[in-house]
């Protein structure tokens, strides 16, 4: 036996063999009448030891064991059960799988010997560390840690597992600081390096795929400086190892373990000792001194009548049977195979030839198909000759005395669906012993409305955190990409969400639309009370000198004028849309075609004085009234074509504002809008003129240059008006329309009549004929 820490473990897992055997040489169900016979090896962990033993096998030596013994195959080795490291395995199965001689590891857990090809003749009753590294894997996806250092024994073990664990822990999304290997044999220079790289890490979690002896040597190095505190995620090979409890740094500690397991009967067996069983053999020999500390002492006689009961340690210990149960079903396995190539069952008996000639190969072959319960544990091999996964999570939890005890805190069965693997039933206690799962990352998370930018040169956990740009949203933690909302939503300020656009418009309730109502209905008042007044005084000299039906027709066009801008508020709709423009266009028509004729009656009034002249007669009230309906016509002509080809309809403008919808009427055709407003300004020009011609008349009272002025401002307006209405955004291009109709229309309203009404009202003495005619 070797000596050192492994010496009780490992004379634990022989005796386990021994007394599975025990059992199953006095069972009447499993192979009835043959005994099994077994001969214990040990590689002490050296693959050249284990090469030798090999070799020993597969050449059919007749050991001593068998000498003298009642053996129908003495010196046919059946199968093999170990080794307990996966190295030396490796080596064993290569060997004696070419003579088809069956290998059961116990705890072998490399994924390399999945490998058919290569080892066609292996088995093992502990799952493969690809499964391992898997639910290592989901483990730290499991606590939402993406930034995690990594420690790895340099062997097989270690370097396999490890390969296979960071290939999982890619497709989780991990990310790995570092990944350090070293083996127990290493100088020590190399051991305090690799400890100081934990120490100077910023990865909170370690995940150590490391062999039970080379975590000996890390954790002592690590004890010499404590590092700060880290969140140790173990695997099977030390995780429940017992002598590592007493590295407080270490509590919090949580792993996957074997399945804890109860033999019935082992313990008794293993305290079963007599001196003289101790004293025939070298290895218990070995393993009493070392248990006693006869080594330490020098001077003590070993009689070996101590009692084994009270002795605390591994060997004793079978409150954690984990590994050991993994040698007792080997064996039985094994048992299995036999049995069921060598026995046959009928109705109430099983029969078996105990002078057959066992094949190895037979055994191979039944192997591949044994599935039993023992002691209410599964035993079955897939087609790689590996067991259902099964792992317990097994966290290191600090009791209130102070003392680190192994708690099974959940489980791990890779034979559930997808997602419902892991299941943890008790309480966790982290590093520190803290309630609270630490973090490890190396970026925090990036909230909803921004997205994950990586930083250049490093790994894809390592980036920042970008505001969404405008217009897009991110609506789950650690987006990568942002994405537009639809075109009629915006973002909120967060940009988490997208929400419907606001939609605006000149309505009816808003302060800018009341304004202008009020001046609208204050200038229609307004054009009322005047017509009002000059109906009143329509036998007055300063009415009849103005031509009262025309001005009377200019008061109501003027007070359509008022009233057509309120059609301009409110949601456009498709009647809307038609009658605020062509209303416009129209009533704007009529206005200036009345203050076209009063012009023209001013001029042909003045020819009428003239000797000789006889305009009145050709521009008399019915070719007055003829000359408005003529001009107004033409606008409902262009009106009506406009309506017919390409009418105005409401629309939704999203074009102007990201964030809001503008509800406005779309002008249809473009020519038609403005052919009714250039129609206008040219009726507009040409009053102007006439206005301009005939504003030195010489009366005391002279109309044209009160057109005259009124033209002025109706021009300034509207041609102020179009690259107003042009770069107006939204509600104002309205807004801006219906400013040019109400001031437009007060401009000739006041300079018109405002005048007269003044002279009515405060001046009566002057409404008279001579003051009238008089002249300057």
């Amino acid at each position: 036996m070797c000596a050192g820490s492994l010496i009780a473990r490992e004379l634990r897992f022989s005796r386990a063999m021994i007394f599975a055997v025990d059992e199953i040489n006095k069972s009447t169900k499993l192979l009835p009448g043959i005994k099994l016979g077994y001969k214990i090896y040990d590689s002490c962990a050296s693959v050249p030891v284990a090469v030798h033993v090999a070799f020993q096998l597969s050449n059919g030596q007749d050991p001593e064991f068998y000498k003298n013994r009642n053996c129908s195959q003495s010196g046919v080795v059946m199968a093999a059960v170990g080794d307990s490291a996966s190295t030396p395995s490796m080596s064993v199965s290569s060997i004696i799988g070419s003579f088809n001689i069956p290998l059961v590891s116990h705890f072998a857990t490399c994924a390399c010997l999945s490998d058919k090809q290569r080892h066609p003749a292996f088995f093992r009753t502990i799952p493969s560390d690809q499964f391992q590294a898997d639910a290592l894997a989901k483990l730290v996806k499991h606590f939402g840690w993406t930034w995690i250092g990594a420690v790895r024994s340099d062997s097989d073990y270690g370097n396999n597992g490890m390969a296979s664990f960071l290939n999982a822990a890619q497709r989780e999304g991990i990310c790995v600081e570092y990944s350090e290997s070293f083996f127990r044999t290493d100088p020590q220079g190399k051991i305090k390096r690799v400890a100081d790289v934990i120490r100077r890490s910023t990865a909170v979690v370690v995940v150590a795929f490391i062999a039970s002896g080379d975590m000996r040597v890390l954790l002592e190095e690590l004890a010499l400086e404590p590092p700060p505190p880290r969140q140790w995620i173990g695997s099977e090979g030390w995780i429940t190892d017992p002598n590592f409890l007493r590295f407080n740094f270490c509590a919090g500690a949580i792993g996957v373990a074997i399945q804890q397991s109860v033999i019935p009967g082992l313990r008794d067996f293993l305290l079963d000792l007599s001196p003289t069983e101790v004293a025939a053999s070298s290895v218990l020999t070995e393993f009493w001194e070392d248990a006693f500390n006869y080594n330490d002492t020098g001077k003590r006689v070993c009689d070996h009548t101590e009692d084994l009961k009270a002795l605390k340690s591994p060997y004793t210990d079978t409150s954690q049977l984990r590994i050991t149960n993994m040698v007792y079903k080997a064996v039985y396995a094994i048992a299995h195979a036999v049995h069921n190539a060598v026995c046959k069952e009928t109705h109430f008996t099983t029969e078996c030839d105990r002078n057959v000639r066992l094949e190895n190969k037979q055994v191979l072959t039944e192997l591949r198909k044994v599935k039993f319960s023992q002691n209410g544990y599964p035993v079955s091999f897939d087609a790689n000759g590996d067991p259902v996964a099964f792992y317990e999570l097994v966290n290191w939890q600090t009791s209130d005395s102070g003392v680190i005890k192994l708690v099974t805190v959940g489980y791990y069965d890779a034979s559930l669906p997808k997602g419902q693997e892991f299941q943890i039933n008790r309480n966790i206690t982290w590093v520190e012993g803290g309630t609270q799962v630490p973090v490890s990352v190396c970026s925090e998370s990036c909230p909803p409305g921004t997205h994950k930018v990586l930083q250049k040169g490093k790994p894809i956990c390592c980036y920042d955190c970008i505001p969404c740009p405008e217009g897009e949203i991110s609506n789950t933690t650690d987006s990568p990409d942002c994405f537009p909302c639809p075109i009629e939503c915006w973002p909120n300020t967060e940009k988490d969400t997208c929400f419907p656009k606001l939609i605006e418009f000149l309505s009816f309730d808003d302060d800018l639309s009341i304004i202008l109502a009020a001046f609208s209905v204050f200038g229609a008042c307004l054009a009322i009370i005047t017509g009002i007044i000059f109906f009143c005084q329509r036998t007055t000299p300063i009415v009849r000198a103005n031509n009262s039906e025309l001005s009377f027709l200019l008061l109501f066009s003027l007070t359509l004028c008022f009233l057509c801008s309120l059609t301009f508020i409110g949601a456009p709709s498709e009647w809307s849309c038609m009658l605020r423009h062509t209303a416009f266009g129209i009533t704007f028509v009529l206005c200036i075609s009345c203050v076209l004729g009063k012009t023209v009656v001013v001029l042909m009034a003045f020819k009428a004085t003239l000797p000789g002249s006889n305009a009145m007669k050709w521009f008399g009230h019915p070719q007055q009234k003829m000359t408005v309906m003529f001009f107004t016509f033409i606008q409902i002509l262009i009106c009506t074509v406009w309506l017919i080809l390409s009418p105005p309809f409401p629309m939704e403008n999203l074009g102007t504002y990201k964030e809001k919808i503008i509800l406005e009427c779309a002008l249809g055709s473009a020519v038609g809008f403005w052919a009714v407003l250039g129609y206008i300004g040219l009726l507009a020009v040409f009053c102007f003129v006439l206005a301009v011609l005939a504003r030195k008349l010489p009366d005391n009272f002279n109309e044209a240059k009160l057109i005259t002025f009124s033209m002025l401002i109706f021009c300034a307006v509207w041609i102020t008006f179009i690259p107003a209405y042009v770069s107006s955004p939204g509600k104002f291009t309205v807004a801006v329309e219906i400013f040019a109709i109400l001031a437009s229309s007060f401009g000739m309203l006041l300079c018109i009549f405002a005048p007269k009404c003044f002279i009515i009202i405060f001046q009566p003495a002057k409404n008279t004929k001579k003051y009238v005619m008089n002249k300057k």
